[in-house]
């Protein structure tokens, strides 16, 4: 157990028993009554932030998340089956979980698995990852990088927008935190 003089930003706390990051927080003394702790927790399963005041020197519970590196296997139906690669145990996880980054997952793709005891609660893939072009419009001679860009879909079935010199077969960098092109690769 710990109290509230142990805030601090990014801190993982059981709230109505669910893991809550804190996002904020601020001690509050006003000039009449008892000082208090005003905070922004995240749910760490939801994602929604709401907005919490403890008073000072309250008890709270402070938890740890594990994260556990597992391969991408493929989709089953609204799941997403992984394997773990220390065990080899596959587990089915909810599509949810990802977000709209299971757009993004590509088989074979080690990606991280946040837990909290034996409850998955995220998906965290790599900030940057390289697929094949498999649908594009041509590029014709003259197009340059500036302009606005074309729409092509990724080897996962994605669609981003990126510049007009990239072709059919061409491997692109991707982030996944913004689903924008980075740059072309060579195979």
């Amino acid at each position: 157990m710990a109290s509230t003089a142990d805030f601090r930003n990014g801190l993982v706390i059981l709230f109505k028993d669910e893991p809550h990051v804190l996002v904020e927080f601020q001690h509050v003394k006003p000039g009449k009554g008892g000082a208090f702790v005003r905070t922004k927790l995240k749910n760490v399963a939801t994602g929604r932030v709401l907005e919490n005041t403890f008073r000072s020197g309250e008890k709270i519970e402070i938890t740890r998340l594990e994260e556990k590196e597992m391969q991408y296997l493929y989709p089953e139906g609204d799941y997403l089956v992984f394997m773990d690669n220390e065990t080899f145990e596959q587990i089915h996880l909810e599509e949810s979980l990802a977000g709209d980054n299971h757009r993004f997952l590509k088989e074979g793709e080690v990606v991280k698995v946040q837990f909290h005891g034996e409850k998955a609660l995220g998906i965290i893939l790599p900030f940057f990852i390289e697929y094949e072009i498999t649908d594009t419009e041509p590029g014709v001679k003259g197009d340059t990088v500036s302009g606005s860009g074309k729409p092509a879909t990724l080897e996962t079935g994605a669609v981003i927008q990126v510049p007009f010199f990239v072709n059919v077969g061409d491997m692109v960098r991707v982030d996944t935190r913004t689903g924008t092109y980075m740059e072309r690769v060579k195979k």
